[in-house]
């Protein structure tokens, strides 16, 4: 076998050539280079078979160069630099095979055979293969090329930066970091050698290519540098891991210096596109500048980059590097002591962000450590604590923040031991939560409190923020840290952070923060910002700040104070500073300052004689000195940096001195020349006399607002100066950072320490120049003037705040209770004051009137929730296995479906309508926001919706609209009813008048109905809303949900759904407040309730229908039968043979009914307002009904022998005077009533257990529970007054003391709930009356008459399903099960999380009508609206109506993260909270409202 496939392998190698170049031509380049890999990645994996046929058959020869022919057929001539004369080629990111990856299976056949350690080392030594390598490298040396536009807009913006990208990552830098891997040791040093020699060789042919001396051209940058990269790390490497001497293998001074500058150049363009200055080269290159620093290309592109420049730093002359880096930024003309300047490579409003960019870059070219010391534990640690600090992370985007070693084979696997541990040390976990609004959070990682403290560096996070905004979130949660632990209350600068030793062989890197050029710019920035001058801004101050303690902290030994002595400030004279130590720079003052200024600039009037003004910017140093050394100490000092680095730069070139005073230019850079060449500017001498330290301190003054406001420290205490490192320093703004300098500077030096102390007593604040000229005024006028409107502005915005806020307070006011309530108390002068309304929309207030109706914004929907109860208090599971089957015959809707069905079989189908409700399956639900608007002006609004054109997530055809004010999804107007408010007070007063004489007034009052009140009989606007309005609710459900009459279209139907809408919202009121009243106070929606205008709608509709007076059940319920018992019997067996004959059904007994259903059509009926000595009547009448039927199915619960004992018992009682107050009375006499028919023949039904005093009782307390609750609602909504809150056990005793069922409260223990019964005529005739009619149905079916009665309701709070605790679970059952409609496995299975149904999304094989199975099963489960979990993305997806949304998932992983798609394939456990939130919001109705992104869905899910 071994034999067969090194033979095989060695042919795949011979043909690999043709391979390729199939390859290249190949349409389908994705599906052929996937089945070439997945051969080749099977051979070379294997390190014996490659290293063999490496050997043999000379396979990285073959791969070499098959690259390089493979790039040869797509290369340009490269336009970097000399565009006429260059010779240089660089590949065309344009062409297909670098647009679509072809490339991709050789390179990643190279990389994997790099990865054996003996194929690597063959490469490494074959110098003619690096030689070859290096070749293929240059092609991608300088790609891509940007030219800055400077006119027009660039019109097509191409997108193949990314194809420049991917490329150098995959082609340059992964082979690149494949071959590092190998160089871990010392031993390997040769390797570095000959990688590095032929690097600097490809180098050097490509800087003669482009034909470059020692300028890059202007306007011109390009990111790709690979040449450049991989000598950077081959050095990093060398030095690291191989303790090769940095100095043997780096190239003289020339080459260092034309290494640094296209390097340098990418620094300057970065800044210069986050100036907006590249504006006009399109957002493209904002993608390249975001691309080159972001996470997976940062270590191979901008790393390298920075090292680079910090190694030519260190062994280059470090005046000449820091002029270098202010010309290439441009920002030269800026640094002079004058207040105005001419700058002519830059507009004036780039500069300060040019400037910042500068200090920005050279902080972090001398503050960062990635490759000059730091071990790779520091780095990642260092890493994370940068992003975490941007942001709280999640786990996985932090894996995939954090920039790893971009080839996986090399070493570093993020994810191993070293990153939890790491992470474990620098982060706290936070939970997942759900916020109100309604987002829901991950699983996040925030940084502790002792990182905030010690570990934030601003510096690392600048490297590495993609977006310039994630610098100032750091900073944001830095400050909001520092506020919050108390250690400092303003707002902070960014804190600096001690750095890890430098690695000895950078040690020159310090250099830089000792030189004299550097200083002379810190010192004239600090000066300029004393002085106020445009164009900075705190962050230069910032800066520079940080590169003077830099400095402090990194001085270099020689330093002693003795010898500087007064004398030697005299011995040069020829430049600003004495020496080169920053530390006694910082005290040597300067007196005089010679400027270049515009003639009109304030400083010219001073012009001192005219022997000291010295020739040009860039006079030579001779002729400057000689001028100078005779006016000794007080002469002019002049500068200037082009000038400086020009000669550093010739020195270097020419190495030997004598040709040194012949300035020999090259021809490139006489466009570039000191921009002291243009005539309008004069010199001037600026009286400057000052040190840094100087400066310093009156900055502090500044700073701080107050005059004199620095104090050394150590006066005070000693100490300060042998343990300078002092907590209290470590966070502040910038007066704490020059304290902290001015302590270092005087802990490095005794002379320092006298300096300060002498300036201190002596300070006065600055004195800016005098003169300001007409056009600085005007300048000076035009900013005030700005900042005056801006003032304004914000004044006027506070005031439209405070407005609003005040606006909202009184709209959304929740916790107030009703307004309406406030005003009975204080109308008790009994004038009539009408309910006021604001309308939303004109803003206008005042009464809702017949013509012009007021209406509150409401949204109807359909909802099934109130029957997915079931009566048992354990949920049900989702189904994960066949065995687990769930039934829906025990829901509530199932039931009361069943019990209606039963009733039409046997009774008259008018009344079967009348004695239940409906609405458990697609009842409609009301809710509102609480505001209201004129109709009218709704209307207008709507149109205006209509009108634009904006996509909406709503559809404004089917009058769907977002509330104005604050915009609630809404799809109708409930018209509020012209009340006053007063009505309510007048009737609330208990009246005297006995039981009977209200009995009578309710009657005649619905005998009142055929004579309605003006209003409903002329057509008024109210009255056409009303109707309107009734329409939009019974459209709001469907059809099968509001017809259940025998006769279709009967008005009996509408009757049945108008009350059924009362009752299902006050249903689901109460599963809102848990299913019991126990906890009382206003409506849980507080203003936002709109069941009394829902009332007044319902009840105008429902007293269009007369109900027959003989059939009126108010009768059966309060007047005995006229007949005496003796013809009774005739008479029944009469009607009885009459109906058979004539087939009419007999009504439903009145024991049959719902007590509910029947306070609902009595209250309805009724003239409003309705007075509440009425309603009080109604309840009275209603409970005595509704007792004796819990006596009723309490008799058919006990056994025959109990029966037989209470039946005896109660007769005993009888006669005593409470007989009719007793229950065992009342239950005596129901036996005996009910035992005359064949009632308790029939079978065994359940029975109570224990059949003793106290279990009766609460079992009939229980039994009238839910009618005392839903007349209290009603009571609460229709007259306003608190619901009283309770115990749980007492909730039966205080409901009735609140509806005026108990006349007196008694105390609890002797209280019995018969005591509430309030019999209108004798007890025992109402009771007998009402069983005869059972007992007459018994005799002709005897089997029904228990099935019938009223059972004791137990129904459980509607819950969605259970579901497992780990994911794997459902996703293991259901994402292969088959569907029961179609049988096949759906490609997108689903399942209802409220009824465990297994549907397919999307799946057109069960459609039915243009419906998917989805939305059709959301139409049948929840009358519109479903929940579904997907089966292979773990989310779950909200269907509303025509609407759908993603909902988010309920599993999440262990760092608390949502898997969508399960694309990272982590195992995934339920989030108990987020479960709990989705079914709050499914029982609440409130999907609408909290999830945002809604679209719609053609019927197509």
């Amino acid at each position: 076998m071994q034999k067969q496939l090194i033979a095989f392998t060695k042919t795949f190698v011979q043909h690999y050539a043709f391979i390729m170049k199939t390859l290249k031509k190949s349409h389908e380049s994705d599906t052929m280079s996937n089945r070439i890999v997945h051969i080749s990645v099977q051979l070379f994996s294997n390190e014996e078979l490659a290293r063999q046929v490496t050997e043999e058959c000379q396979l990285l020869d073959i791969m070499v160069t098959v690259l390089l022919y493979m790039m040869e057929s797509c290369l340009i001539k490269s336009e970097l630099q000399d565009e006429e004369n260059s010779l240089h080629v660089v590949v065309n990111c344009g062409e297909a095979l670098l647009k679509n990856n072809t490339y991709w299976p050789l390179v990643s056949d190279f990389i994997n055979i790099l990865s054996h350690q003996s194929v690597a080392k063959k490469f490494l030594e074959d110098h003619g293969l690096l030689v070859t390598w290096m070749n293929f490298v240059s092609f991608f040396q300088g790609m891509n090329l940007n030219k800055r536009e400077l006119n027009e807009h660039v019109e097509f913006e191409s997108q193949t930066y990314y194809a420049a990208f991917a490329a150098e990552l995959e082609a340059c830098a992964q082979p690149m970091w494949g071959l590092l891997s190998h160089c871990k040791v010392r031993e390997t040093q040769e390797y570095t050698r000959n990688v590095v020699r032929y690097c600097l060789e490809a180098l050097q042919d490509w800087f003669d290519a482009i034909n470059f001396v020692d300028e890059p051209a202007p306007n011109q940058v390009t990111f790709h540098l690979p040449l450049h990269r991989y000598f950077a790390m081959f050095l990093s490497k060398a030095v690291k891991c191989q303790e090769l001497d940095l100095d043997t293998i780096l190239p003289d001074q020339e080459m260092l210096m034309k290494l640094m500058i296209h390097p340098l150049q990418i620094q300057a363009s970065l800044s210069e596109i986050h100036s907006n200055m590249w504006v006009r080269n399109g957002l493209q290159i904002k993608g390249q500048a975001m691309t080159y620093v972001q996470s997976h290309f940062c270590n191979s592109m901008i790393d390298p980059d920075i090292y680079l420049l910090q190694v030519c730093a260190s062994r280059l002359d470090p005046d000449y590097f820091i002029s270098s880096v202010f010309e290439r930024f441009k920002v030269v003309d800026l640094l002079t002591m004058a207040s105005q300047h001419q700058n002519t490579v830059l507009d004036s409003e780039h500069e300060r962000s040019m400037l910042e960019g500068a200090l920005t870059f050279l902080v972090l070219l001398l503050s960062l450590r990635l490759h000059l010391g730091m071990t790779d534990d520091e780095i990642l640690r260092a890493e994370m604590v940068a992003q975490l600090c941007m942001n709280d992370r999640t786990h996985s985007s932090l894996l995939d923040l954090i920039p790893e070693n971009p080839n996986p084979k090399s070493g570093i696997i993020p994810g191993s031991l070293s990153f939890e541990s790491v992470l474990s040390a620098v982060a706290d976990f936070k939970a997942p939560v759900f916020e109100p609004g309604g987002s829901m959070q991950q699983g996040m990682y925030t940084p502790k409190a002792e990182v905030w403290d010690k570990e934030f560096d601003p510096v690392m996070v600048i490297l590495r923020t993609v977006y310039r905004r994630d610098v100032q979130s750091a900073m944001d949660r830095y400050t909001a840290f520092l506020k919050q632990s108390g250690k400092f209350p303003g707002n902070p600068w960014p804190p600096y952070k001690k750095r890890t030793p430098l690695h000895p062989s950078y040690k020159g890197l310090i250099k830089l923060l000792h030189c004299k050029t550097l200083h002379i710019v810190l010192f004239t920035l600090l000066y300029k910002i004393l002085m106020d001058h445009q164009n900075l801004s705190e962050h230069v101050l910032c800066m520079v700040l940080y590169l003077i303690e830099l400095g402090l902290e990194n001085s270099p030994e020689q330093e002693a104070d003795e010898e500087e002595s007064a004398s030697g400030q005299e011995r040069c004279h020829d430049s600003w500073f004495p020496g080169s130590n920053l530390v006694s720079n910082m005290r040597h003052f300067i007196n005089y300052v010679r400027v270049r200024v515009p003639e009109t600039a304030p400083e010219v009037k001073k012009e001192p004689p005219a022997s000291t003004s010295s020739d040009g910017l860039a006079s030579s140093q001779s002729s400057r000195r000689k001028s100078l050394q005779r006016e000794n100490l007080g002469t002019a000092q002049v500068f200037s940096l082009v000038a400086e680095r020009r000669k550093k730069f010739q020195e270097i070139i020419n190495r030997n001195t004598s040709e040194a005073n012949q300035v020999v230019r090259p021809k490139t850079s006489m466009k570039w020349s000191a921009p002291g060449a243009t005539p309008q500017l004069t010199t001037a001498i600026l009286e400057v006399k000052e040190s840094i330290l100087s400066l310093l301190i009156k900055l502090h003054h500044k700073l701080s607002g107050k005059q004199n406001s620095y104090y050394p420290p150590w006066l005070d205490d000693v100490d300060v100066l042998i343990h300078p490192e002092i907590p209290r320093y470590s966070h502040g703004d910038g007066t704490t950072a020059v304290e902290r300098i001015l302590l270092k500077a005087a802990v490095q030096s005794r002379l320092n320490k006298r300096i300060i102390e002498e300036i201190c007593r002596k300070v006065t604040p600055p004195v800016p120049p005098k003169k300001i000229s007409s056009a600085e005024k005007k300048t000076l006028d035009k900013e005030e003037r700005r900042q005056k409107a801006r003032e304004r502005q914000q004044k006027l915005l506070a005031e439209f705040a405070s407005r609003q806020k005040s606006f909202m307070e009184t709209a959304m006011d929740v916790e107030s209770p009703d307004a309406d309530i406030a005003m009975e108390v204080a109308t008790s002068e009994q004038h009539v004051s009408e309910a006021i309304y604001d309308c939303v929309i004109c803003g206008q207030s005042g009464p809702s009137t017949e013509e012009r109706p007021t209406g509150l914004v409401v949204l109807l929907q359909a909802s099934s929730v109130l029957g997915q109860c079931r009566n048992s208090t354990e949920p049900k599971k989702l189904p994960t296995t066949e065995e687990e089957q769930i039934y829906p015959w025990d829901t509530c809707a199932a039931l009361h479906d069943v019990r209606l069905t039963t009733l039409q079989r046997y009774f008259k189908d008018s009344s079967c309508l009348q004695a239940v409700s409906i609405g458990w399956e697609g009842g409609v639900y009301v809710q509102t926001c609480g505001h209201t608007l004129h109709i009218d002006c709704h209307k207008s609004y709507m149109e205006s919706l209509r009108n634009d054109q904006v996509l909406q997530g709503f559809s404004v055809d089917k009058g769907e609209f977002t509330c104005p004010l604050c915009r609630q999804f809404a799809n109708s107007v409930l018209p509020c009813y012209p009340g006053n408010n007063v009505e309510r007070s007048l009737w609330q007063s208990h009246s005297n008048k006995c039981m009977q004489d209200l009995v009578q007034e309710v009657e005649d009052l619905q005998e009142q109905l055929g004579t309605f009140p003006v209003s409903i009989s002329s057509e008024t606007n109210l009255s056409k809303e009303m109707e309107s309005v009734m329409k939009d609710i019974k459209s709001t459900t469907q059809k099968k949900y509001t017809d259940y009459s025998k006769s279709p279209g009967s008005p009996d139907n509408d009757f049945l759904f108008m009350y059924s809408v009362a009752r299902t919202n006050l249903e689901l009121e109460l599963v809102h407040r848990g299913g019991n009243l126990c906890s009382g106070g206003a409506s849980t929606a507080g203003k936002r309730s709109c069941l009394n205008q829902l009332f007044h709608v319902l009840a105008m509709h429902m007293r269009l229908y007369s109900i027959d007076s003989a059939y009126n059940p108010w009768r059966k319920l309060t007047q005995p039968m006229q007949d005496k018992n003796s013809e009774l019997d005739g008479i029944h067996h009469a009607l009885v043979i009459s109906r058979l004959l004539s087939e009419e059904l007999p009504e439903v007994p009145v024991l049959y009914r719902d007590v509910s259903s029947l306070l609902l059509i009595q209250i309805l009926t009724m003239p409003q307002p309705l007075h509440k000595e009425h309603f009080t009547c109604i309840i009275k009448v209603l409970f005595t009904l509704l007792y004796t039927q819990a006596l009723a199915a309490l008799s058919v619960k006990c056994s025959a022998e109990d029966r037989m004992a209470w039946k005896e018992s109660g007769v005993l009682k009888k006669n005593t005077s409470s007989g009719e107050k007793s229950w065992e009375v009342l239950l005596g006499h129901v036996i005996s009533e009910l035992s005359k028919g064949k009632i308790y023949e029939g079978g065994e039904t359940e029975e109570l257990t224990v059949v003793n005093p106290d279990s009766v009782e609460c079992y009939l307390q229980q039994f009238c529970l839910p009618f005392l609750r839903i007349t209290s609602l009603l009571q609460h909504h229709l007259f306003g007054g608190d619901l009283p809150s309770c115990q749980e056990d007492e909730e039966f005793t205080v409901l009735a003391s609140c509806l005026g069922l108990l006349p007196s409260f008694q105390s609890a223990h002797q209280f019995t709930s018969a005591s509430c019964l309030d019999w209108p005529v004798p007890a025992f005739d109402m009771i007998s009356q009402w069983c005869s009619e059972l007992a007459s149905f018994a005799d002709r079916h005897p089997d029904q008459v228990k099935a019938l009665l009223i059972q004791e309701p137990k129904w459980d709070l509607p819950r969605l399903l259970q579901l497992p605790e780990n994911y794997n679970t459902i996703f293991q059952y259901y994402h292969r099960k088959t569907c029961t409609v179609c049988t096949k496995v759906p490609k997108d299975p689903a399942v209802c999380l409220v009824c465990g149904t297994f549907v397919c999304l999307k799946g057109l094989c069960c459609k039915q009508q243009s419906y998917c199975e989805c939305v059709l099963h959301s139409q049948n489960c929840g009358a519109g609206t479903g929940i579904f979990l997907l089966i292979n993305a773990s989310v779950i997806i909200i269907i509303r109506g025509h609407r759908f949304c993603l909902w988010g998932s309920v599993y999440l992983d262990a760092h608390g993260e949502e898997d969508r798609d399960l694309r990272r394939g982590k195992p995934l456990y339920i989030c108990k909270e987020r479960y709990k939130v989705l079914e709050q919001q499914w029982v609440s109705h409130t999907f609408d409202h909290i999830n945002k992104r809604w679209g719609p869905h053609y019927n197509g899910l």
